[in-house]
């Protein structure tokens, strides 16, 4: 018999509720991770050290080992570490930096890893990319998916609110990065992926229309529902194809230009929104427009603190950082003359 469906990689065990953190042994036991606990904890700084303080009574048997930064030096340290007792998992507790390490250290030391997120800044709680630092730039890894993620919404609501609200803009980006992914099909004969574009665009659509926000446990719920929903997007598609377009090679441009000048879901939602008035598509330009504006995110280059100069400076280093990717960038090929205009038009019509 012909196999007549694919099959998927995902986690075995996702847990998104208030208080799921103190299931995180019984996870553990239960999906024979590991029966006595002898697991290791990367944990950042923040949210993470508190958190581990309140499972402890139920992972007696782990070792906490802290991370420091983001970067591809960082995930080595962590590897030295691991590679100095047996353990059966590790478990990354933290912001998208720390489990970014962790997934990349756990992938090179072929260790099943549990995420616990304690913050919703961006899609990479289930996704197979780790984005690292690495001689000033940061890079996208290919990484083995979570065995398991958990999110607890206790924690998340205690986290800053900037963080928590930029996630929004990091699931909303995925509707340009969906139409780049289009464009390319049409212009390259790029393969498009329909189960990966339905899964990111039910996860942006899932935040864009609705009318709640951050104070709501429902609303975390979901968005942490839709971030991971992402990972999936890109896990069925093998890239990051259907969450990553002109919106995040604007957003590495910056990053690359302008270090301080926003986190990732912040510059993904600007990017996004600039990539969206460059195609000219105003029913989403104006939603997307909407939903920012709602949660407070940034919209225009003034609100992270850049001019339209250095802005216009990113949309033309943008598609250098990722040579491979084919988007509106790299089919309007913009110089800096005509990107400065279409920042200056964009600024204009945005601001009013």
């Amino acid at each position: 018999m012909p196999l007549l469906a694919r099959m998927l990689h995902g986690p075995l065990f996702i847990d998104i509720r208030p208080g799921a953190v103190s299931g995180l042994g019984q996870l553990l036991a239960d999906r024979r991770i590991s029966a006595d606990g002898q697991v290791a904890i990367a944990v950042g700084p923040g949210q993470g050290q508190v958190l581990v303080e309140a499972i402890r009574p139920t992972l007696a048997n782990a070792d906490v080992i802290t991370v420091h930064g983001g970067s591809l030096e960082a995930a080595g340290d962590l590897q030295t570490e691991l590679r100095n007792k047996h353990y059966d998992a590790l478990v990354g507790i933290g912001g998208g930096r720390t489990l970014d390490v962790a997934k990349y250290a756990a992938t090179r030391l072929a260790l099943p890893m549990v995420a616990v997120a304690t913050n919703l800044a961006h899609d990479g709680i289930a996704s197979p990319v780790s984005s690292l630092y690495h001689d000033g730039r940061k890079r996208s890894f290919g990484v083995s998916l979570p065995m398991a993620v958990v999110v607890d919404i206790d924690y998340v609501r205690s986290a800053p609110v900037r963080m928590v609200r930029s996630g929004i803009g990091d699931v909303i980006s995925n509707l340009s990065a969906i139409e780049d992914w289009r464009l390319a099909a049409r212009e390259r004969g790029e393969v498009l992926d329909g189960l990966a574009e339905t899964f990111a665009r039910t996860s942006a659509e899932s935040m864009m229309y609705r009318e709640d926000g951050i104070d709501s446990p429902r609303f975390l719920t979901a968005l942490a529902e839709s971030l991971v929903l992402s990972g999936m997007a890109m896990a069925t598609a093998g890239s990051s194809r259907p969450c990553s377009g002109s919106d995040h090679e604007i957003l590495h441009a910056i990053d690359q230009l302008f270090p301080d000048a926003g986190n990732h879901g912040e510059l993904a939602g600007i990017g996004a929104l600039f990539a969206t008035f460059l195609r000219a598509d105003e029913e989403t330009l104006g939603q997307m427009d909407a939903c920012l504006r709602r949660h407070d995110l940034p919209r225009l280059p003034g609100d992270i603190g850049l001019s339209a100069e250095q802005f216009a400076e990113a949309v033309v280093l943008a598609p250098q950082t990722r040579p491979d990717r084919y988007t509106i960038l790299e089919h309007l090929d913009l110089v800096p003359a005509a990107a400065r205009e279409r920042v200056d038009a964009f600024i204009a019509a945005m601001a009013q």
